[in-house]
């Protein structure tokens, strides 16, 4: 008969992992710190969130000997404050899910205190926070993508204007800004109204379509029309100029990571906008990330763990990081249109069970291992030979299947 003794600890109780440390509950006008440890007082202090105040903070913390501080707070009022105390002192940036004290006793001083106590535990797990450099990177080009949401945006209510006018230009034009729907665009918004002139715009293969086109172009254009094409053409204009400037800052950033980007897009599937997208995330360290599961529960790709009573039930994927998901999908769609490629029969052998968004994020899941294992040991993707294995195995199941279905037809022929 075996016997077991269990060692039971309050929070209170639990060994010190760290000597002297800081609690702090960010607000976005206040700071509440609980500082706790080995020789010193404990106290809980409330600060402003100004830089002299926020360095005053540090001058307080230094001179009780802090040397970790916990933090946690909601939207973004914690970057300016990690900003200032980074540099001298180890930080973790905590989830208040993952934080909550006791219901019903919540107020600030009870919160940094409660991060203080679990710091010094070692109970805490900070957040991954990358270095300046990919966290500037990241703000460009988030911002980036916020910016083709609005031009997208600008060229919906562009096509309404058209609507409006009963001109039928997306009817005929595969592309309405492309370069002959651009310029007769920009011919109507400066006045133009003759279906003839507007016709004879057209390059290309649209140069066949002339008559249809000159039928969409008939309208019924007004000065209210004219007005407002002008106005979205210049917001378009606006937001093009904005997104060079941002492309040309994004590639003096990517000169560091040069090297990197080349082995990302070894990838079937990733183009440089989509390596920036996964380097702008997650940066080119992983050590960062203990292993490939890691980072895949940490974007989100991967679903989250739903077991009871031994047995393993279906769960959803986790929240994870929006943008980064987001980029995977991208690489994925464009992955699963590859011709001779692991990942695409992948893709599409999951499709038809389980439906092509969910193959999206299985595929995903994959395109973001391989990018770990990529920026770890730094070498290129390299389909496996057990990877061509299966491809050569699932080409030969095919054509024996398409064998007996062409049997058939000369059968029943």
């Amino acid at each position: 008969m075996y016997q077991y003794n269990f060692t039971m600890y309050s929070v209170e109780e639990f060994p010190r992992i760290i000597e002297r440390g800081c609690g702090l509950d960010v607000h976005q006008s206040t700071v509440v710190a609980s500082i706790k440890g080995k020789d010193i007082i404990e106290q809980t202090l409330t600060f402003g969130t100004f830089t002299e105040e926020l360095e005053e903070l540090v001058g307080f913390l230094q001179n009780q000997g802090i040397t970790h501080i916990a933090m946690e707070s909601t939207g973004i009022y914690w970057k300016p404050v990690y900003y200032v105390l980074e540099e001298y002192f180890d930080i973790l940036l905590v989830n208040a899910r993952h934080v909550k004290n006791v219901p019903g006793q919540k107020t600030d001083k009870k919160d940094s205190e409660w991060l203080v106590k679990l710091l010094l535990s070692g109970l805490l797990k900070g957040s991954f926070i990358p270095g300046p450099n990919i966290r500037e990177l990241r703000t460009l080009h988030r911002h980036r993508r916020k910016l083709i949401g609005q031009r997208t945006a600008e060229k919906n209510r562009l096509q309404n204007v058209l609507e409006d006018a009963n001109i039928k230009l997306g009817n005929v034009v595969s592309d309405v800004f492309g370069k002959s729907g651009t310029a007769i665009i920009q011919a109507i918004a400066s006045g133009e109204k003759n279906p003839d002139i507007l016709s004879g715009m057209a390059k290309g293969s649209l140069v066949k379509k002339k008559e249809e086109l000159k039928k969409a172009l008939y309208g019924n254009i007004n000065d209210h029309h004219v007005f407002m094409l002008q106005l979205i053409l210049s917001s378009i204009e606006h937001i093009n100029h904005q997104v060079l400037l941002i492309e040309n800052r994004v590639d003096k950033y990517l000169l560091q990571m040069e090297a990197d980007m080349k082995l990302l897009m070894t990838i079937p599937g990733v183009s440089k906008q989509i390596a920036t997208g996964i380097l702008s995330e997650i940066g080119n360290n992983m050590d960062d990330f203990p292993s490939e599961k890691n980072l895949a529960s940490w974007a989100g790709v991967c679903p989250g763990n739903n077991e009871s009573a031994g047995k393993k039930y279906s769960s959803k994927i986790t929240h994870g990081n929006k943008y980064l998901k987001t980029t995977l999908v991208e690489a994925a769609w464009a992955a699963s249109r590859s011709k001779d490629c692991i990942i695409a029969q992948k893709h599409r052998a999951i499709a038809s069970r389980r439906g092509s968004k969910k193959a999206n994020i299985a595929i995903g899941h994959k395109i973001l291992t391989a990018a770990y294992f990529i920026l770890r040991d730094k070498t290129p993707y390299i389909m496996s030979s057990q990877n061509e294995k299966i491809a050569e195995k699932r080409r030969l199941k095919k054509i024996e299947r398409l064998e007996k279905q062409l049997l058939k037809l000369k059968v029943s022929d």
